[in-house]
Formats: structure tokens, C-alpha cells, sequence
């Protein structure tokens, strides 16, 4: 290309859109450009000699479409009221069906020519978003790789192969050739191999370059699907940054589940299966029982382990990311982390997913440790973070059963001039110019941490504290659903609920009743504020296989 033109972000943006029922929806900007930026439509329009603006092109259109624009209404509602388009039926999904059909049929074997399955990667999509960071340190799902790809295999495969994770091959396809480090993978069907698309690009910026390896280059426009000549291990392995074993739980039943019939036989095994030997403390505890009382319900049922609930907690917060060396070292700053777990065997294993935050516990092993008094307990049940009396001890880390606290090793926000080294022109760059975009990244209601204390999660205490000030005001109680955890409402399932758990008309506490709900690691009298609702299983006949499914380890 030798012409590069800024483009409109689509948030920044208007638009229409289709259904595939007919409905019209309009896009509206959710903020101002934020740079002298052109969009599609605007582009189009100058190649038309019109040269008008986005907002003209979409009001236009529809007024020239329909005699009677009600334009403020039509923006109200989100759609063009009383009007669809004839839109022909999609078949996608019954195609899809009869393909997945004939190759559940077909019997997979290995030879010298391994299938390459070319897909989209869970963070970078098709390498659109390379030069993201936040979405670079996102790991995987399923891999919980960060900062790269790999060549997905299954364990079968691996073995007949003569490779595991980590280990480098070169994969050659007619003239081409690219190296890929290995992943072995359970449940991955047997020879073929997966590569995410999007990685190795040389000329996207500073955050891209030169991240993972490109799979394009092994695409052929001919071949349907594309098969290796022959896959060659190099002898030599390839660091990946996978966060599945960081802040590990070992081998206790923190994962429940159980499937429908087994449920109704016993409602209650989600607080049976683990026994807890004294339920009461060594200590008298304090009273929660007036006033606003915050809780959180995880549904397990629902979650999909999407990886929303992490973004939105990592922009509402300031939360850094680290970099993949330092996410080798086990450094990942994210406030809740999404754990993997199978069971059953490597060739037909059940996947689940559970996010994992701050417990917020009542009896807060972190308190009793820490010699400054930086984490204490607040009146309302929050487990607080005082960020100018923490000296970095890590006492409170190693204290914490769910090892979810994250230590600031380094400045990863740059706060601190003295900590740019590498490259000090850019340093002075930005004192004579700072960078506009960094600057409306920080969410300005919560402090940037600098180096040397301990962060974790805190139920979002900032928007907390904006509702029951805004209720004072008014001169009412915080109303049920009027405060959201950024990760509930950055969750697709509604897997999350927030709220004050001594309300018994809201929700929490409601959920907190069910038969259902459990909490973790309650044989160590935590009393947690955060809980989890049992996964139920109900599969098709055909997909049922001996594997047991009331407790799950991690892999």
C-alpha cells in the first residue's frame, strides 16, 4: 500500500445495519472523533464527488427511502420503527449442520500430509488487532496462551509425531515453509493441525511486530483444505507464555458439577463434597449484619469463558499489562484470571471454565498477615486496599488460599521518568507532547498503582461509592441492580450478579439461597463474599461418555 488513510473508529462512527430478520438498526457514535479520521461511508462518498459526512449519508439515505423520518424517534428506539427490508433466509447454519454431519462421519487418520485448519485467534481475530496489548496478554481460553500462536495438536498426534509443547517444527506446504512452535492440546481431533491466523506480521508497531508466527504464509488459494507435505521437528523448543499453571489451586475441588439426573437424585451436592471440619473460627467474628452488605454470584452455568469479564475489569481499573517476559515469570497483572479445567481422558476430555477473583473474605487470611495494616476489612464487607500504606511485603499474597493478588514488580504504567531507560527520545517526546490516547485510557476514578504494592480486585468500590452517594442525595437506599461490577456488566451470559446480600428482595440474595450456590475453600472458614452456583449438565445421549463429572482438576 502507498496510501495509508486514518479510519473512524467504529464507536466513533454512523451507520446502518440489517438483521437478517429485515430490521433496520442505526449506529450512533458513542463518542467524538478523536482524530482528524475518515470513515467508510465518507470515503465512498468523496469517490462519488459528494464528499458529505457520515451523519448526512445515514440521515439522507432513509429520508429519500421513506416519505415520512421521524429521525428522532428512530434514534431513540435504536431502529427505523415500522420498516423492514426483504432479506432472503440464510442457510449458513443448515449448510453448517450437513458439514459438521459428513465430517463427524468421515474417520480421521494420519499420514505424512497433516490437515492445516487455518482459524481465527480468540484475541487478534485475523491480526486486525496486533498492536492492542491489552488483548495480546489475554489469554486464550483454552490454551491460555498469551503474546503468540502455536500449531494446536492432539495428543495423539504429538506422540506419533515425536513432539510436546513447546517443541519447534517446520511445516512445508509445496514451496513454503514456516516454523511453529508445538501446543499439544486435549480434545483436539487427531491428524490435523490449527494455526490461529493474524501473528508475525513485521510492519504493525511497536506492540505487533514480530509477535507469534504467520500462518498466511502457508495458505493456498487452490487447495481446499490445505495439507502439509511433510511436518519436521527442529530439535529445539520455543518459550510459551501460558498462564494455566500461574496462581494454581492444585488438585481441590474447586470446579462443581454434576449432571441433571444426579442433581435431582442430590440437589445439594455442590456443599457436599467437601467436608468441613470446625465451622467456627478461632477468634469471635465481627457482625455483618447491617446495613449495605456486598456479595457476588458466579453462575457457572452460564459462563462461557468468553474473556469479557477481564477486559472490562482491566479498563475499568488501570490495570497494566506486563509483557511476555515477564508473563514467563508468572507476572500477569489481571484481577481475575478465567481457570481451565478437563477431566476424563486426553482424547474425548469435558472442558470447563471459572472465573476466579478476591473472595472479599469475611476472615481475610491477608488481613491477619500483613504488618502495616494496608488491607483491612471494611464495615460494608469489602476486603480494602489502603495503596499508600502497602510496602510490598507480599505477606498477603502468599497468604491468599486463591492466590488472587497481584504484586506491581515494575512501573508498568511509566508513572516514574527515571524507569524510562531504553528509549529516551520517545521520553522526551511525550514531556513535550503527551500522548493524548494514553491519557484517555486511564478511567480517571481510579488511582494508577505505582511500583511496589499489591493490587486485587474491589468489587469496583469506586462505582459503589458513586451510587450510595447519589442515593444520599436523593435521600433513598441504593436500589437492587443500580450498581454493576464492571465485570458483570462487561459479561455477555449475565453469569454475574452484584449486590447487597442482607436486601431480600434482591437478586444476590435470592441466588445466594439457591440449592446451587457453594462457596470455595470453605473448609478454611473464609466466609467469602464472592460465590459460585454449580455447573448442571444435561447432553445429548449420544455425547455422554464415562468420564465422571462431579469433580475436575486442572491440566
Amino acid at each position: 500500500c502507498d496510501w495509508v488513510i486514518p479510519k473512524t473508529h467504529f464507536l466513533e462512527s454512523w451507520g446502518d445495519q440489517t438483521a437478517l430478520s429485515g430490521v433496520v438498526g442505526l449506529m450512533q457514535p458513542l463518542i467524538n472523533p478523536m482524530y482528524d479520521s475518515t470513515s467508510s461511508l465518507e470515503i465512498l462518498s468523496k469517490l462519488l464527488g459528494e464528499s458529505k459526512k457520515e451523519l448526512t449519508i445515514v440521515r439522507d439515505t432513509w429520508r429519500n427511502r421513506k416519505t415520512f423520518i421521524n429521525w428522532k424517534e428512530w434514534l431513540h428506539n435504536g431502529i427505523i420503527s415500522g420498516y423492514t427490508l426483504k432479506v432472503a433466509p440464510k442457510t449458513t447454519y443448515t449448510r453448517f449442520q450437513n458439514i459438521l454431519a459428513k465430517q463427524v462421519k468421515a474417520k480421521s487418520r494420519f499420514d505424512t500430509q497433516i490437515e492445516l485448519n487455518f482459524v481465527p485467534d480468540n484475541s487478534v481475530y485475523d491480526g486486525r488487532f496486533i498492536n492492542n496489548a491489552w488483548l495480546q496478554e489475554l489469554p486464550d481460553p483454552i490454551t491460555k496462551l498469551t503474546w503468540d500462536n502455536a500449531a494446536l495438536i492432539s495428543p495423539k498426534t504429538a506422540k506419533e509425531m515425536g513432539v510436546k509443547t513447546k517443541d519447534l517444527v517446520s511445516i512445508h506446504v509445496k514451496e513454503h515453509t514456516q516454523n511453529f512452535p508445538v501446543f499439544v492440546l486435549p480434545g483436539h481431533a487427531e491428524g490435523c493441525i490449527s494455526l490461529s491466523m493474524g501473528y508475525g506480521q513485521k510492519t504493525v508497531g511497536r506492540i505487533g511486530e514480530e509477535s507469534g508466527f504467520d500462518a498466511f504464509v502457508l495458505q493456498s488459494i487452490d487447495d481446499n483444505p490445505v495439507k502439509s507435505d511433510r511436518t519436521v521437528p527442529l530439535g529445539k523448543d520455543y518459550p510459551l507464555a501460558t498462564t494455566q499453571d500461574h496462581f494454581s489451586l492444585e488438585d481441590r475441588p474447586i470446579y462443581r458439577q454434576t449432571d441433571l439426573e444426579s442433581y435431582k437424585k442430590n440437589p445439594n451436592f455442590a456443599t457436599e463434597m467437601v467436608k468441613v471440619p470446625h465451622p467456627r473460627s478461632s477468634w469471635e467474628e465481627r457482625p455483618y449484619d447491617t446495613g449495605y452488605q456486598w456479595g457476588l454470584s458466579i453462575d457457572l452455568n452460564k459462563c462461557t469463558g468468553c474473556n469479557a469479564c477481564i477486559m472490562g475489569c482491566q479498563s475499568e481499573n488501570n490495570i497494566p499489562i506486563v509483557g511476555k517476559k515477564e508473563v514467563l515469570n508468572g507476572r500477569e497483572m489481571h484481577w481475575i484470571r478465567l481457570d481451565r479445567y478437563f477431566s476424563g481422558d486426553d482424547f474425548n476430555p469435558l472442558l470447563v471454565h471459572q472465573p476466579m477473583t478476591c473472595l472479599q473474605c469475611e476472615n481475610a487470611p491477608c488481613e491477619q498477615v500483613c504488618p502495616v495494616a494496608a488491607t483491612t476489612h471494611s464495615k460494608e464487607g469489602l476486603n480494602d486496599m489502603t495503596y499508600n500504606r502497602c510496602i510490598g511485603t507480599r505477606y498477603c499474597a502468599n497468604n491468599c488460599p486463591a492466590k488472587v493478588r497481584r504484586f506491581n514488580f515494575f512501573d508498568y504504567h511509566q508513572t516514574n521518568p527515571q524507569s524510562i531507560k531504553k528509549d529516551r527520545k520517545h521520553f522526551f517526546d511525550l514531556i513535550r507532547e503527551p500522548d493524548k490516547t494514553l491519557q484517555k485510557q486511564f478511567n480517571p476514578n481510579v488511582t494508577v498503582r505505582m511500583r511496589g504494592i499489591m493490587e486485587k480486585c474491589t468489587y469496583c468500590v469506586q462505582r459503589i461509592n458513586e451510587a450510595k452517594s447519589d442515593a444520599k442525595n436523593e435521600t433513598r437506599l441504593v436500589r437492587d441492580g443500580e450498581i454493576q461490577t464492571a465485570c458483570q456488566q462487561a459479561c455477555p451470559a449475565d453469569a454475574i450478579v452484584f449486590g447487597n446480600i442482607l436486601d431480600k428482595k434482591s437478586k444476590i440474595y435470592k441466588l445466594r439461597s439457591k440449592q446451587r450456590t457453594f462457596s470455595i475453600l470453605e473448609d478454611l472458614q473464609l466466609k467469602p463474599r464472592t460465590t459460585y452456583m454449580a455447573s448442571i449438565r444435561n447432553p445429548h445421549p449420544s455425547f455422554v461418555t464415562s468420564n465422571t463429572v462431579e469433580h475436575h482438576y486442572e491440566h
